[in-house]
């Protein structure tokens, strides 16, 4: 008897860590039954930048340009390569630069995209965005269409995301009206500061739009 009573003591001592182990058995076959997050897509992240939008937008009639800014970020780190945009919007000018320099300028010109969104962003009149698809484009990225709709003028985008090391989709470029690099207006911009007036003054010229985006000024 007093035997069985310590083996009855002892699987009651180890039934807590079998319960654990059937616990976590389940949850990774519920985890691995769930869908995967939207933004495991290129269309997931369009979808997912939009929605951040659009709640910005509804709300920028009330909003000051730092609330617009400190919500957007996140959304904008995520749907965004930024580090591979700010390096190629300088083009082989980024090379030439110092490891300090390199770092400077990412950190700007991350400041600059997300000033770009807030600084714009300033009454809500009924726009909603529309995603009309993805297609494969070239060097294993996909493009995808969407649509701003707007009571004034509906206007085309589309986006150029590739996949990263981490898995996801990221945006690596924007279509204006459909067509128009936004990546490679920008670097026609930089470069010609960067090569004409050097670093220091291509430092001087993104601050100074990011200052007139806090304004208001749109750049």
């Amino acid at each position: 008897m007093e035997r069985a009573g310590r083996e009855d003591r002892g699987s009651r001592r180890q039934r807590p860590g079998r319960i654990a182990l059937a616990a976590a058995a389940t949850l990774a076959l519920v985890a691995a039954a769930l869908p995967a997050r939207a933004a495991s897509t290129a269309t997931g992240t369009i979808d997912d930048l939009h929605a951040a939008m659009l709640s910005v937008i509804r709300d920028a009639a009330t909003s000051s340009f730092e609330q617009r800014f400190d919500t957007l970020a996140p959304a904008i780190d995520e749907a965004y390569d930024l580090d591979f945009m700010a390096r190629k919007s300088l083009g082989k000018g980024f090379d030439a630069l110092s490891d300090e320099d390199k770092a400077r300028w990412i950190a700007a010109f991350r400041k600059y995209m997300i000033s770009s969104f807030a600084g714009r962003f300033k009454a809500f009149d009924g726009q909603r965005f529309e995603t009309l698809g993805e297609e494969p484009a070239a060097q294993d990225t996909v493009l995808v269409k969407s649509r701003v709709i707007d009571p004034k003028e509906s206007v085309d985008l589309n986006y150029r995301l590739r996949r990263t090391e981490s898995g996801d989709w990221k945006i690596v470029d924007v279509y204006l009206k459909g067509t128009v690099s936004e990546l490679a207006l920008r670097r026609s911009d930089f470069t010609a500061t960067l090569d004409r007036d050097g670093f220091p003054a291509l430092m001087k010229s993104i601050e100074g739009k990011i200052a007139d985006l806090a304004a208001g000024k749109a750049t």
